[in-house]
Order: structure tokens, then C-alpha cells, then sequence
């Protein structure tokens, strides 16, 4: 169980040290709703340029769920959405500043 947490901790800490290259690939948002146990987060969102949509509000699914550990309902974000096999992907995600 101990070892369960640590690697959990462990992967939180790198989540939160990932330096984003380049700040024009990310998207602003705000979280409406997040499920951190399953993974999926709500965000209202702006253009996703890499996407080729338009701004709305919808449902993704974090890559790495550590990412969503500090983040709750009402922040205001910059991340970055993937699309892989079909599914919408947020593969980084970090607090506005």
C-alpha cells in the first residue's frame, strides 16, 4: 500500500515539473467538472487549434491522471488536447497564471 502511494506521489511531483515547450500549443480552459477517479474532466475551452475546433464545452479523459490531482472546479487553465484513436486525449494541463 505504501509503495502504491509513493509511486503515486512520484508521478504528481513529475506532473507538476513537466515544463511546457512551447505555450502557443496550449489551449485556455476553465474545469467545470472533474472526476479525478475515472479520469475525466470538463472543461470549457477556446479554440484547440491543433484540433481544428472551434471553443464549446466538453468532456476529455487525462492521459496521465496525476495531472488532475491539484487542479479543481472553477480553475482557470492552459492544456493541451490530443486526439488518439478516436478519443480526446488532455495530455497537459496546468493552472492559468
Amino acid at each position: 500500500m505504501k509503495s502504491t502511494r509513493l509511486i503515486a506521489v512520484l508521478a504528481m511531483a513529475f506532473a507538476l515539473n513537466t515544463s511546457f515547450a512551447n505555450s502557443d500549443d496550449l489551449s485556455d480552459g476553465e474545469i467545470k467538472k472533474i472526476d479525478k477517479s475515472s479520469g475525466k474532466i470538463t472543461l470549457k475551452h477556446g479554440e484547440l487549434k491543433n484540433l481544428d475546433m472551434p471553443g464549446m464545452t466538453m468532456v476529455f479523459t487525462a492521459k496521465n491522471l496525476a495531472q488532475l490531482e491539484p487542479l479543481q472546479a472553477g480553475d482557470k487553465v492552459k492544456f493541451k488536447a490530443v486526439s488518439e484513436n478516436g478519443k480526446l486525449l488532455v495530455t497537459e494541463i496546468q493552472v492559468a497564471k
